[in-house]
């Protein structure tokens, strides 16, 4: 189960006294290492008191079903408990309800969703994935390189076009990782720009 991690750059590039701006892309592909599930319990009773007892009981059944599926890092929200008022086809009753969340191995995935999402007052939420964190920093460096050399190229066919001559890196704007960072790179030589420096 792929997941991506895109990346953007806006790249200025001066070109014989002409400004070139361009925007490259790059997306990487990552394997997934774990989910991050996300699920509401609710119940409810004639009272807070009995509302909050039957919340307990669902929540014993769902916590041994996460703990069986090895869920790692489960978290559980503080309840909270609101009065619905009465309609026609049911009295009054007061619902108790709270979150939990916690990582998965993928292949639990279809497990969650039949032995824990099947059980009383459970609401899965859609699943995220994640991939291993120890690669981030390598993936980061081959998503600029990668973002940097499409942008790179885009200016190089325009000032190809144009009967310009070399390029000289102005600006550079990241986006679409987690901490955009504004670069400049003026060079008094057109000496090309290293995306290793990055």
């Amino acid at each position: 189960m792929p997941a991506a991690a895109p990346a953007e750059g806006q790249v200025q590039l001066r070109c014989d006294g002409t400004l070139l701006e361009v925007r490259g892309s790059a997306e990487l592909k990552r394997t997934t290492s774990r989910l991050q599930l996300a699920l509401t319990l609710e119940a409810d009773g004639p009272t807070v008191d009995a509302a909050l007892a039957a919340l307990q009981q669902r929540l014993a059944r769902v916590r041994d079903g996460l703990r069986s599926l090895e869920v790692q890092q489960l978290r559980v929200g503080s309840p909270t408990t609101w009065r619905r008022a009465a309609d026609r086809d049911r009295p009054a009753q007061v619902q108790a309800q709270l979150q939990l969340s916690g990582q998965l191995a993928p292949r639990q995935l279809q497990a969650l969703i039949r032995q824990v999402g099947a059980l009383p007052g459970v609401r899965l939420d859609p699943v995220t994935t994640q991939a291993d964190p120890g690669g981030d920093a390598a993936a980061r460096r081959q998503l600029l390189r990668a973002a940097f050399a499409d942008a790179r190229r885009q200016a190089e066919e325009i000032a190809a076009a144009a009967g310009l001559g070399s390029l000289t890196s102005l600006e550079i704007r990241l986006e679409g990782l987690e901490r955009p960072i504004a670069l400049r790179a003026v060079a008094a030589a057109p000496a090309p720009f290293d995306p290793a420096e990055l």
